[in-house]
């Protein structure tokens, strides 16, 4: 327990005054949090939201809506298997309890510089891969490299971001962090490296690291790829003689001897199969869908039950996304008046049962969305920024356009005929058209049939004030395609974001980002001020200042209308056979499937 409070201590100082540890070169510890302290002790036992008595045995059975074409989910090429987490380990665990903490796994313990500036990793000479051999600090190596010169676009701006990388020995490896143009140091890099796949350098002796496979691989993680049906089905069979099984942050997880994902092209048919219990468990996102299943559960009591967990994490931000590379979605009004045009409450009252709430944030169901005026931190962010903002960020609460009781369709289509008359478009011949005589129509790209009656309905509604959208809908393979090309108008996707945001929101929104096919800035989004203000969230010593820093880049944001928002819950809506058993606790990022058990007969 000393040991403990001493090494919080340090931890402590490190982020809150580094001065105070400039001689000493590096502070040990059992964890890293990128924000305060760890909460699990050194001598941990397990997480507080498993059962570590959960009984091994027993097949899972889940769905994915989609296909697949490769096992090597770290590529950009193919379409990737779902589940490969299962058998590829990082260095480091991250904890479903906490916003950004990670315990040991591959490696037993961590030094980091006190800037954050170095980390080194202590892999545990227990550690094996499923073919007997050691983890070694090779492996590390050829992992680091290997994504960073081959990896995807993610990967590749993170790992280049390392000065050094230094194999000390067989089971230690440094590395070194670049300073930021300013000086800086990314004080997230050292949690982005715990948490890098780690895979075995072996494997790829005699075959190049960016190609697709479907060869069952190698990895050290709790799970063997046992069988591939490419677009089919992935079958993982749990490795008896896993190493890691009794860690701390494995300990109550990895419980079913089978886990088999089945693959669907349509939402329904996934449901059906699961009623059928051809699957054992069903995350549904579709509120009639959710109805019919609540039905069925009543009905037959002893059959399934349906379960809303209740998350503290933020809701991804869906909706139909503008590419602002194509002129027509280049100019801000425009986008505005697409927004006005969307009816949010008539298609939540009438398409979902009133289940959904309207997505006014990019951090919505969060402490980190941005609410009310600008406070004193958000407003000292903003104020560099001001010529480049509209004058409302600053003085009043602001407010995405949005359909209710006081704001009426009729009238948002009149403000948004208004924006659109501003920005050059004028009504001819019952067509919205440009100075130049083209009509303004664009095409609204989806992969889920189950989206079509949203987009038509905004497809209608846009069609009253002069503008055409064409809904069309393809399959997986040739959405992901158009998707990392940036080939579309605009497209209903989302992005997914964490208690704790950072390096990652370079690349959905980072200038840089726009021009780098595969990345995840899907609107092209170049803006000083949001490259200043994810500049400043990988900078934030503190939970208030990170905090700060994304209220205000979720100001700028929502100011650039870059997206339509459509819903959100705030739960995880799962329907789940008597076969499965699930714990008492749900952690802040929602229900964790890795934790949950088979009911014996």
């Amino acid at each position: 327990m000393i040991a403990r409070i001493l090494s919080a201590l340090a931890l402590t100082l490190l982020v809150a005054a580094p001065t105070l540890l400039a001689a000493q070169e590096w502070v040990s510890a059992h964890a890293i949090s990128m924000h305060g302290t760890p909460k699990e002790e050194e001598d941990f036992k397990h997480f507080n939201y498993v059962n570590p008595d959960a009984p091994k045995g027993g097949t899972l059975r889940l769905n994915i809506v989609g296909t697949f074409d490769s096992v090597h989910p770290y590529i950009v090429k193919g379409r990737p298997a779902e589940g490969m987490t299962y058998v590829y380990e990082a260095l480091l665990a991250r904890t479903q309890d906490e916003p950004f903490t990670l315990y040991p796994l591959l490696a037993e313990k961590i030094d980091v510089k006190p800037d954050r500036s170095g980390i080194r990793f202590h892999i545990n000479p227990k550690a094996r891969w499923q073919d007997g051999k050691a983890v070694t600090a090779d492996d590390v190596y050829f992992s680091w490299a290997s994504l960073r010169d081959k990896g995807k676009p993610t990967h590749r701006s993170y790992y280049k971001k390392v000065l050094s990388a230094t194999v000390n020995d067989a089971h230690t490896i440094t590395f070194l962090l670049k300073k930021n143009d300013d000086g800086s140091i990314d004080r997230e890099m050292p949690l982005i490296l715990g948490l890098m796949p780690i895979l075995p350098k072996h494997m790829f002796a005699n075959k190049p690291f960016d190609e697709t496979t479907l060869v069952p691989p190698v990895g050290s993680g709790p799970y063997r790829v046992r069988d591939v049906q490419p677009g089919r089905s992935m079958v993982f069979e749990r490795d008896k003689n896993y190493w890691g099984a009794d860690l701390p942050a494995r300990r109550g997880t990895c419980n079913f001897d089978t886990i088999r994902y089945d693959y669907y092209r349509d939402e329904n048919v996934a449901q059906e199969a699961f009623t059928a219990h051809a699957l054992d468990a069903r995350r549904e996102t579709d509120p009639k869908r959710w109805a019919e299943l609540q039905r069925i559960s009543s009905e037959k009591k002893s059959a399934f039950r349906t379960t809303a967990f209740t998350h503290h994490r933020p809701e991804p931000i869906r909706g139909f996304i503008f590419n602002t590379r194509r002129s027509n979605f280049s100019d801000v009004r425009v986008r505005k008046a697409l927004s006005y045009a969307f009816d949010f409450e008539w298609i939540n009252r009438t398409l979902f049962h009133g289940a959904y709430k309207w997505l006014d944030s990019y951090f919505a169901n969060s402490d980190l969305a941005s609410s009310g005026l600008p406070d004193a931190a958000e407003l000292k962010l903003l104020a560099p920024w001001k010529k480049d903002l509209p004058e409302a960020l600053f003085t009043k609460p602001f407010a995405l356009p949005r359909t209710d009781e006081t704001h009426p369709l009729r009238n948002n289509l009149r403000a948004a005929s208004e924006l659109l008359d501003e920005a050059g478009y004028s009504i001819q011949n019952g067509a919205l058209k440009n100075a130049k005589g083209e009509p303004f129509a664009f095409e609204i790209l989806l992969s889920d049939p189950q989206d079509e009656k949203i987009a038509l309905e905004y497809a209608r509604t846009l069609e009253r004030i002069g503008i055409t959208a064409r809904v069309r809908t393809v399959d997986a393979s040739q959405f992901q395609a158009r998707l990392s090309d940036f080939d579309y108008d605009a497209v209903l996707f989302k992005w997914v974001n964490s208690l704790s945001p950072g390096n990652e929101q370079t690349q959905y929104w980072g200038s840089a980002a726009a021009d780098i096919k595969g990345s995840r800035n899907y609107a092209g989004i170049k803006s000083a001020a949001v490259d200043d203000m994810t500049h400043k969230i990988t900078a934030a010593q503190t939970r208030d200042e990170l905090r700060a820093a994304l209220r205000a880049l979720d100001r700028i944001l929502l100011s650039g209308y870059y997206l339509v928002p459509l819903f959100y819950r705030g739960t995880d809506l799962f329907a789940i056979w008597q076969n499965v058993m699930t714990p008492q606790q749900t952690p802040l990022y929602g229900p964790v499937v890795e934790s949950w058990w088979a009911n014996p007969p």
